[in-house]
């Protein structure tokens, strides 16, 4: 392989979807990164096992999925301990942090400091949410460049706030599209935290 790429998703775990996006991955030997809702963790702590089993990051995203532009740092900062609470409750401690929509803040980064935890954007937005099929936004990924060394690709493995989609199956089908073109290109699908991507 002559490169890495990080598949991420967020929103989940999610009791239908995430198990099936599990054997995808499996079955093409790639890991991936999810970044977890943190009550959604706590209901489905098989799913974070078996996350870890086969070798793929489990990342913080949010105990409550609500944009840090509307929460006062002390807000944040409870929504933040409380999530990673119930993540050890479950086996796991998390290096990485995604906060919802992408939407970063200076209190944002200082508790990120403070805890110990990289945070990460993407480059490439699968728009997943939306319900567009499966080839119109590997098209719409392939008019950005294509699969590189380094790229973040944003999904979703649950439905999260806002989302237009009644089901993940087209992210299923993008997952499968984007594990093949990763292998025609030598590209090692890895956790987030073992890649470098220029971020957006």
């Amino acid at each position: 392989m002559s490169g890495k790429i990080a598949l991420t998703y967020d929103d989940g775990p999610d009791p239908t979807w995430t198990p099936r996006l599990l054997a995808s991955l499996t079955e093409a030997d790639a890991r991936a990164t999810f970044f977890v809702i943190a009550p959604r963790a706590l209901a489905n702590p098989e799913l974070i096992g078996a996350m870890h089993a086969d070798g793929h990051e489990v990342a913080f995203h949010c105990h409550r999925h609500v944009s840090h532009v509307e929460l006062s740092e002390d807000e944040l900062a409870v929504d933040l301990a409380v999530g990673l609470r119930q993540l050890r409750s479950v086996g796991s401690f998390p290096r990485a942090w995604r906060a919802p929509w992408g939407r970063e803040t200076a209190a944002t980064r200082r508790l990120a400091g403070r805890h110990g935890l990289r945070l990460w954007g993407w480059n490439l937005d699968s728009h997943d949410w939306r319900g567009d099929s499966a080839g119109e936004m590997h098209a719409a990924l392939l008019a950005q460049g294509g699969l590189r060394d380094g790229d973040v690709v944003l999904m979703h493995d649950g439905l999260g706030p806002g989302a237009r989609r009644r089901d993940c199956e087209q992210t299923l089908a993008l997952t499968r599209l984007l594990l093949a073109e990763a292998e025609r290109e030598g590209l090692d699908p890895a956790p987030v935290s073992e890649c470098e991507g220029v971020l957006a």
